[in-house]
């Protein structure tokens, strides 16, 4: 991996720095739409089969985590904004080759999630177009994603805005429509449907406390990409007013839109049916009257996968731009053009891409199960590295540091270990699991040989050891 010596952060070969372009509105859904994607919108169907009614729960306990995990980026983010985000905490605070591992697996990852979102739009531009062949919605979906980042900040800032708000209002409308089908009798000739369906087939956890543990890994796959907000940190306006807030407004958008849904959904139909007859959101607001449900829902699914894969490719390109302005990648990524867009960077992650749009013409029924699962594995290795990062940035602040820090994390360190123990707990879920038991043969073996390719290049950033501003005494 030829690479060339680090540029000084903030700086460029070519153009100027990355811009701070994107502004709090854009921040605030982008943290939102981060934490609702495709899976919600197919009823969590797998998921709900597994811990019954209680996979509430589930949503609660993997939410509870995520709130710690990225109170513990704030932290650190409120305090250094750079692009590079918890790949540079990493390196500033556990060494290079965390950096350098965090970096390039963050960067594998979005890869992967960015082929099972383009997937996920193939698959349902199929219900529209089914004599299409599948590839050639993915490579659509790859090529308009792509230019939208190429473009500038701002550009792709607007469209996630978008994009996250259509989920947003759609979920709203199934919120407020179920309320009154539970309360009202709406659809339903006027009885109100009450809310038995939560304990009357088996009970609120017809499969026990086994069920509700069984389902977290496949809950956590839900939450992966909210941690995308520390990477907007050098991009924001005014990162110490807009990340407190968005991180801050987290754990309780789960509670509405992942938890207040499931509320809605198990309320209306037993959870033993959900998903044999299609999408409960469809049989939601088909019961409401509305007869294009199908083709509604299928709309904001594919937006839900575009939004994902758009943030996918906008992570990849300045995750890479931070690992070159490191040394830890080809010098020619640490550059941006004219309007702050670290291009070559983002080139390289779409033609990467391309791979994706291979997989789904050669093993279109297979990509999906494959990637999800790899996904989940690297991001529960970020999740790690954010919070053994943010013990290390803590314990090396001053006692005067400390009490100066802007944002906290709370109960400092328990929560940080209760989140660290959550997080093997999912992990050895997943090795219970043949399904996922890949993502802990493919993972483990990238990051091995990350660690080769560190060594055998000696990869050691030139600021190796250098500690952000106001972290050591």
């Amino acid at each position: 991996m030829p690479v060339g010596n680090p540029l000084p952060h903030g700086e460029t070969a070519q153009g100027g720095p990355l811009k701070r372009e994107l502004g709090e509105r854009h921040i605030r859904l982008m943290a939102l739409g981060a934490c609702i994607g495709v899976g919600l919108f197919l009823g969590s169907a797998k998921a709900i089969e597994m811990a019954g009614p209680a996979i509430m729960l589930s949503y609660i306990i993997g939410g509870l985590a995520i709130l710690v995990i990225m109170r513990a980026l704030g932290e650190m983010a409120v305090h250094n904004p750079v692009a590079g985000s918890f790949s540079r905490y990493a390196q500033d605070y556990l060494g290079p080759l965390a950096g350098f591992l965090t970096g390039w697996n963050y960067w594998f990852l979005w890869l992967v999630t960015c082929v099972a979102e383009i997937t996920a739009v193939a698959v349902y531009m199929g219900v529209w177009f089914p004599d299409t062949p599948r590839w050639i919605w993915a490579l659509a979906a790859l090529i308009s994603m792509g230019s939208i980042n190429l473009i500038a900040v701002k550009a792709f800032g607007e469209f996630e805005f978008w994009f996250a708000l259509i989920k947003i209002v759609t979920i709203i409308a199934m919120v407020i429509g179920g309320v009154g089908i539970i309360a009202f009798g709406f659809g339903n000739d006027g009885v109100a449907l009450g809310i038995s369906n939560l304990w009357a087939h088996g009970g609120f956890m017809p499969n026990g406390v086994q069920g509700v543990l069984m389902s977290l890994q496949m809950v956590m796959f839900a939450y992966l990409g909210v941690e995308m907000i520390g990477l907007t940190a050098g991009e924001a306006r005014n990162p110490q007013k807009t990340i407190p807030r968005a991180i801050g407004s987290v754990f309780w958008r789960i509670l509405l839109f992942y938890v207040g849904a499931l509320f809605v959904i198990l309320s209306i139909y037993p959870w033993n049916e959900i998903g044999t007859q299609g999408s409960p959101f469809v049989m939601t607001f088909e019961r409401l009257g509305i007869k294009t449900a199908a083709g509604i829902i299928n709309f904001v699914v594919i937006t839900a996968a575009l939004s994902s894969c758009n943030g996918g490719i906008f992570s990849t390109g300045r995750m890479l731009y931070s690992l070159a302005q490191n040394g830890q990648a080809p010098t020619a990524f640490g550059t941006t053009s004219s309007n702050g867009v670290p291009r070559k960077a983002l080139l390289l992650s779409i033609f990467a891409l391309l791979l994706g749009v291979l997989l789904n013409y050669l093993v279109p029924e297979k990509v999906f199960v494959w990637v999800t699962s790899i996904a989940t594995f690297g991001a529960i290795w970020t999740w790690v590295m954010i919070l053994l990062a943010q013990l290390k940035f803590r314990n090396g602040l001053s006692p005067a540091e400390r009490a100066g820090l802007k944002y906290r994390m709370w109960l400092f360190p328990v929560s940080s270990y209760l989140a660290l123990a959550f997080l093997v707990l999912v992990v050895g879920l997943m090795a219970y699991f043949p399904d996922t038991r890949v993502a802990l043969y493919v993972g483990p073996a990238f990051l091995i040989l990350l660690t080769v390719l560190f060594y055998t290049f000696k990869l050691q950033p030139t600021n190796a050891g250098r500690v952000a501003p106001q972290a050591s005494r």
